[in-house]
């Protein structure tokens, strides 16, 4: 005779709960092992109706924690381009409409304190991907599209981690994080890509959608480019006559070929789709994008990366070129707010949020998939030079718009609206929604999702990133002890926050470029964020106290990792 003991022994080394198992598969193991077991014991000992439901609630307990642990979420990414703290209707605009993004916002934590490690994009995005504050590496500025990469190949990423997990990995949209090794034949097969870092597949838009070249790569290779058609980018000089391939107008020496909207000297290099561009390139004419048309042609690729790998679990990066400068909205988007080009962008970004959610819905992963939104740093009105209807950059609000909210500034300033952005977490199987004051880096997500997948990261990696798994998910409001935030630029700096403190070390202005140790101090500034959110009542000689603790700890953590 098999004990009642034994025999729940023996179902417990059935029920398996490793992440990729079938657990309808083991379901139905179960039962054929139980009725074997319970025919030859239980029935024949006539005590299998005594037991019967002590049994049946054993197997409700285990297939319950087994669904829990074998659903291992999908992750998607949306990483949005200039967008501001203001600019999304939960985070308080009025004159924009996000539906889509305010209803992922109801279904999971809505962040209200959470900041890109930089208030410009490439520094940001390095540090989101690495989990290394940017600073520290002198080549992490605003790259050109012909930049070698910026993260090394053996740098470990949070790509990686999903590949380490079993996750097919993908990225579609901006990169702006370098290519190959600085010398670029745009005609081969580029070593040195997205899929060098942990990107199962990779669909981008090499640079910023102001910067030539003007086409997309996908796997490392120019999408519908011609062999008789070669593509040649340059930068810093003219690109000679001599050389092959379509010829763009020069802004400078062709003005009249602007037809949409003129940009800046530096954007005014060649005028690709009547637009002046960043740098000069040849050739490409059947690989150029649209860009009335881009955000259309960056969703499908994402859903057609959730739609091909729905069965298994997956990470999406997908790094949308809205609402970055020049703004082109399709035009089922035009008109749609009464903030021009910039506003009616939001829209389509929210449209494109929406799609994705439908997706997810459709193909019913919606409850375990998690969503998290956000933004490469904060926002920015006219840029470039683009006259698209927005008001003069360094302007606070934008015909009763503020982009940043109560916070001051935007991109490229070290005040608050340069890095703190909106930041959504989604996963309504696991994570209740609310809204959480939790102080959260983009920088520590690399950690914090370890922590998720219950994954420890290599030794060295990720040196600036803490694992804050129980602050995503909603279990611990106060989230980190402080958090490093940097600018270069309009007001640039590096500024440590500590609670509701916030001390900034101003740099010189227009530090493009420059490594922080060639970079001088002209002084400081003190803000109580609680009593001051907009940073308009400098505290430095009345709290000095406070004001050197904290210029102690930044100057530690100048050359000391947060973790």
């Amino acid at each position: 005779m098999i004990q009642f003991s034994i025999l729940c022994e023996r179902i417990n080394s059935l029920i398996c709960c490793k992440h990729n198992y079938n657990i309808t598969f083991f379901r139905h193991l179960i039962i054929i092992k139980v009725s074997t077991i319970v025919n030859k014991t239980l029935v024949e000992m006539n005590i299998f109706k005594t037991n019967f439901y002590i049994l049946i609630t054993l197997l409700t307990t285990y297939f319950s924690a087994c669904s829990k642990v074998t659903e291992t979420p999908n992750v998607i990414m949306i990483y949005t381009d200039d967008v501001g703290f203001g600019d999304v209707g939960v985070y308080g605009s009025e004159l924009i409409p996000t539906p889509n993004i305010d209803q992922l916002a109801k279904r999971g934590i809505q962040f209200t304190d959470v900041h890109s490690a930089a208030a410009t994009c490439s520094p940001s995005r390095y540090s989101l991907f690495t989990g290394e504050l940017a600073f520290r590496n002198p080549e992490a500025s605003i790259l050109q599209g012909d930049s070698k990469m910026l993260i090394k190949t053996n740098q470990y990423t949070l790509a990686n981690l999903f590949q380490d997990a079993g996750y097919k990995t993908g990225i579609v949209g901006k990169w702006h994080l370098g290519l190959g090794n600085g010398t670029i034949d745009w005609n081969k097969e580029i070593n040195g890509t997205p899929n060098s870092l942990g990107f199962d597949y990779s669909f981008i838009i090499p640079a910023t959608n102001d910067r030539v070249p003007c086409v997309y790569v996908e796997d490392g290779n120019v999408v519908n480019l011609s062999a008789d058609d070669p593509l040649t980018v340059s930068y810093w000089k003219r690109i000679p006559k001599n050389v092959p391939g379509t010829i763009y107008p020069d802004a400078i020496q062709n003005p009249e070929a602007v037809t949409l909207y003129e940009g800046d000297r530096q954007h005014s290099c060649s005028v690709i789709n009547g637009v002046g561009r960043i740098g000069y390139m040849r050739g490409g004419k059947s690989a150029l994008w649209s860009d009335e048309n881009m955000a259309m042609d960056l969703l499908s690729k994402a859903m057609n990366f959730i739609k091909d790998n729905h069965e298994k679990p997956f990470f999406l990066s997908f790094t949308t070129s809205d609402i970055h400068a020049p703004r082109i909205p399709h035009p089922r988007f035009r008109g749609s707010t009464s903030l021009g080009y910039r506003g009616d962008n939001m829209v389509q970004l929210d449209w494109c949020v929406g799609e994705v959610m439908k997706t997810l819905k459709d193909l019913g992963i919606e409850d375990n998939t998690m969503v998290i939104f956000s933004s490469d740093n904060g926002p920015v009105y006219e840029d470039g030079g683009y006259k698209d209807g927005c008001v003069d950059m360094l302007e606070e609000v934008d015909r009763g718009h503020d982009a940043s909210g109560i916070y001051a500034g935007g991109k490229y300033r070290i005040t608050e609206g340069g890095t703190r952005v909106p930041f959504i977490v989604s996963w309504p199987s696991v994570i209740k929604s609310g809204v959480s004051d939790a102080l959260f880096s983009q920088t520590d997500l690399i950690a914090s999702l370890a922590g998720m997948l219950n994954m420890d990261l290599p030794p060295n990696s990720a040196p600036d990133s803490r694992n804050l798994w129980n602050t995503l998910k909603g279990e611990d409001q106060k989230g980190a002890e402080i958090l490093i935030e940097e600018a270069t630029g309009l007001k640039p700096g590096l500024a440590i926050r500590k609670g509701k403190w916030k001390l900034i070390e101003l740099h010189p202005e227009h530090t493009w470029g420059k490594s922080f140790a060639e970079r001088k101090i002209e002084g400081y500034e003190l803000f109580d964020l609680e009593s001051d959110p907009a940073e308009t009542i400098n505290l430095y000689s009345i709290e000095l106290e406070k004001a050197l603790d904290l210029k102690d700890l930044l100057e530690n953590l100048k050359v000391n990792h947060l973790r």
